[in-house]
């Protein structure tokens, strides 16, 4: 693997309903053999009842999914502090972004809330908008 894609949650509900951009997004990962990830927090952050319970499992295993651990919850309340953030409204978004520093290479989130993540993530996380 030559990076790694980190899905928010608005670009792992997208995929569970089959958006144009989000094949996009899969089609580059596959052919520059990127490895898809998201937060165990955004499976919960991302699910829409509109959705069937088997579309959207079968999109969450196009990822890998990383666990929240105590170390990914210790590091987002690091960086929630850095930004003066309050932990109520950009938790998840911090473990998300907590989860982005731990991979290695390349690393892009695809979000919908670029500016947010943006502040969260260390300047080698690219950030792109979906």
């Amino acid at each position: 693997m030559s990076g790694t894609l980190v899905l928010d949650s608005e670009a792992l509900s997208k995929l569970s309903r089959r958006h144009r951009d989000m094949t996009v997004w899969l089609d580059v990962a596959r052919r520059l053999d990127l490895l898809v990830v998201t937060s165990a927090a955004t499976l919960v952050e991302a699910r829409d009842p509109k959705v069937p319970q088997a579309t959207f499992d079968h999109a969450v295993s196009l990822t890998k999914v990383r666990p929240v651990t105590e170390e990914i919850a210790r590091a987002a309340s690091r960086l929630l502090a850095a930004e003066s953030l309050h932990g109520h409204k950009y938790a998840i978004d911090a473990m998300l972004a907590a989860t982005a520093h731990m991979e290695h290479g390349d690393v892009t989130v695809i979000t919908s809330d670029t500016d947010d993540l943006r502040r969260l993530c260390h300047p080698r996380i690219a950030v792109e908008s979906i």
